[in-house]
């Protein structure tokens, strides 16, 4: 290793050669590797966010057989849209992946931008994104700095700040641009992604002995690689209690469509009131609401993790009089077409058990 007035950069620039021999051998195999379709790498990332990589597959294969390029993209119907994305979260992501397209056809005549900077400019597209795109479609040296690139690179270097702070962020993201290889960018890129997932694992497990890069890496010399990165705690999940109902009327089920703002925005949700409610409660509401119960079928406990909130849900099923109310009622057919979000997964199912019982 030539000397370096920085020792902490010179081992981030060592890495290159060891870690693109072993992805070479050791690459996972996925469905938007081997293409250079900038279009195909950037829906694959946006999915990839806050999202493992199992559970992508179905939903990226699902996205290309529907919507194959960005023209398909920018024409797509939301409510089509949000029901490729029904189960991912994050919907914005979804609905950002479309006005991008729009931009794309409207102000670059449907070519991708090749350019780093460029691509930064398109809605919902963050560093992490324009890097892993610039990178591994148009081959620019850039660096796409995700958690497991931060995790590696602070293992390797000994880099102890607050990956929190966006100011460290900045610096890490600095120290990566030049570690990144001219020659191979993205497949580095790539690498270092399947090196986080794989081997250079998070909370404190790392597997020391199968990593190329270990022999190189100033944290396990020290000792330290249990304790890095150095990651501030986030503040406790607000939780909020609801009482959901899943109402039944001849074959329908009552649905409403959320707010056009705020949380799982635009998409649809079975009916529910904040606070926990028995029966009797549940009851009072349904009057207010101008419905007459006529069998109170199941008591279903459910609950959601959001990022910054749980949802713990009381949920009652049960057959009214009349298909009333400022709701929309769904047959069987009708409801498989609503992005309904995985929140209410589990009522969902036992929507379409009750449905289905009754055809």
């Amino acid at each position: 290793m030539k000397e370096y007035a920085d020792p902490q950069q010179a081992r981030l620039d060592a890495m290159a050669a060891p870690l693109l021999a072993w992805y070479d051998v050791n690459k996972r195999t996925l469905p938007w590797r081997g293409t250079r379709d900038p279009y195909q790498i950037w829906v694959s990332e946006v999915m990839l966010q806050q999202t493992r990589v199992a559970a992508v597959i179905p939903y990226y294969q699902r996205w290309m057989a529907e919507l194959p390029d960005v023209a398909a993209l920018a024409a797509v119907e939301e409510e089509k849209l949000l029901k490729l994305w029904e189960g991912l979260g994050y919907y914005s992501r979804a609905r950002n992946l479309k006005k991008a397209a729009e931009v794309i056809l409207s102000q670059h005549g449907g070519q991708f931008p090749r350019h780093y900077g460029e691509l930064l400019k398109l809605p919902g597209i963050g560093e992490y994104t324009a890097g892993a795109v610039a990178s591994i479609a148009f081959g620019e040296r850039v660096s796409a700095v995700d958690g497991n690139v931060l995790r590696v690179a602070a293992r390797m270097a000994l880099l102890e700040g607050d990956i929190m702070d966006q100011q460290v962020r900045r610096e890490m993201r600095q120290r990566m641009n030049q570690a990144t290889p001219s020659d191979r960018p993205g497949d580095f890129n790539q690498a270092l992604m399947d090196l986080g997932a794989t081997v250079c694992l998070p909370s404190g497990a790392p597997d020391c002995g199968v990593c190329p890069l270990s022999p190189a890496c100033a944290a396990r010399a020290a000792g330290r690689q249990h304790a890095l990165p150095v990651r501030s705690k986030k503040a406790p999940r607000r939780v909020e209690e609801m009482t959901v109902f899943l109402l039944l009327c001849r074959g329908r089920a009552a649905l409403r469509k959320r707010d056009e703002a705020g949380l799982l925005a635009g998409l649809w949700e079975f009916p529910h009131v904040p606070g926990t409610l028995d029966e009797s409660q549940a009851g009072t509401v349904l009057a207010a609401w101008g419905l007459n119960p006529l069998d109170w079928r199941q008591k279903i406990e459910a609950k959601h993790i959001f990022t910054h909130v749980e949802w713990r849900m009381t949920g009652y099923l049960l057959d009214v009089r009349e298909a009333q109310g400022a709701f929309t009622w769904a047959d069987r057919t009708e409801l498989e077409g609503m992005a309904v979000p995985s929140a209410f997964g589990k009522y969902l199912k036992e929507v379409h058990r009750a449905l289905e019982e009754e055809t």
